[in-house]
């Protein structure tokens, strides 16, 4: 084991415990301890970082720092679901559920030539 420091996305330097690869794989337990104690472990090889093993803490405080992915198209979803819920939409589904089977094609021949 060695100290090792890693580049933090502050841009603060960052000191870790560092292990070679051929440690990790003789003394897994102790390199997993090391992670639960300390947070975040390195393994080197060749004296090259090629891995770290974090913590359940670490690794779950890293995923609360991600933006959530489907946040900006819940947003557009909720915009088009209260969109929905006007009178003029909810009385256009009613007349779209009340709709015989030939107004139905009349209107779908009628928005086919429009394009739309």
């Amino acid at each position: 084991m060695t100290a090792l420091t890693l580049n933090h996305p502050s841009g603060r330097p960052l000191e870790v415990e560092a292990f070679s690869a051929t440690d990790a794989k003789k003394s897994f337990g102790a390199i997993l301890n090391a992670a639960i104690a300390h947070g975040i472990v390195a393994i080197t090889r060749q004296n090259q970082t090629r891995a770290v093993i974090l913590s359940l803490e670490e690794y779950e405080a890293l995923l609360r720092r991600l933006p959530d992915p489907l946040a900006q198209l819940r947003g557009e979803f909720d915009e088009l679901v209260a969109a929905m819920q006007t009178p003029r939409a909810r009385k256009a589904v009613d007349t779209l559920f009340r709709a015989t089977s030939k107004q139905l094609g009349r209107a779908a021949v009628k928005g086919a030539a429009r394009g739309g």
